[in-house]
């Protein structure tokens, strides 16, 4: 598998992935500067010209929550996502859409200080983090014991949050986000 990847991009996100799963893979750098993203031959890889990007084989996937949706499933020993056709992979794959089309913009939103209009499609950032709360309940993870790839989608907004110097404001969601954090690094040592 290549991964197209620079870690000032979502791809940071589908890298963690990669690296739950256990995966083999390439990074492809993409100089971001150079805007290699959007030459002719990436373009190819991904029409949006963004990152990330994952060929594996003659499989090409973009955008995060389709690449994490594959490899949990390509990865099944990794344990990623509920067992198909329960209650609990219905609930899966709406976090994992949710984070997304409700939580990424939203957060957007909140970290520009804009407000959220209904007619944008999304709640407002403070509805969306009540979402996500009630979502966790006790956790640890949004499926208790459970470590999920909706985990890896939901908290890897939050951890980019921080990066602008912006928490959630809500002691719930901060130590979800300290144990994500502490996660990710976890099994990044372990792939080194």
């Amino acid at each position: 598998m290549k991964l197209y990847y620079n870690p000032k991009s979502r791809a940071a996100i589908t890298r963690w992935m990669l690296d739950e799963c256990g995966a083999d893979y390439e990074l492809v750098l993409i100089d971001l500067e150079k805007r290699e993203q959007k030459s002719p031959e990436f373009l190819k890889i991904n029409p949006a010209g963004k990152l990330p990007a994952l060929a594996d084989g003659e499989v090409i996937l973009f955008e995060n929550a389709a690449i994490c949706l594959y490899l949990a499933e390509k990865f099944p020993a990794a344990h990623l996502m509920p067992k198909k056709g329960t209650a609990e992979y219905g609930r899966y794959l709406s976090l994992m859409v949710y984070s997304t089309s409700q939580l990424e913009p939203a957060m957007g939103d909140g970290i520009m200080g804009v407000e959220t209009p209904a007619w944008r499609g999304w709640n407002d950032y403070e509805s969306v983090k009540s979402v996500i709360e009630d979502q966790l309940g006790e956790g640890p993870w949004l499926f208790g014991s459970h470590f999920t790839a909706a985990d890896v989608m939901i908290g890897s907004m939050f951890a980019w949050s921080r990066t602008w110097g912006k928490g959630t404001g809500r002691e719930k969601l901060e130590a979800y986000t300290d144990r994500l954090q502490k996660r990710q690094a976890e099994t990044q040592a372990n792939k080194a």
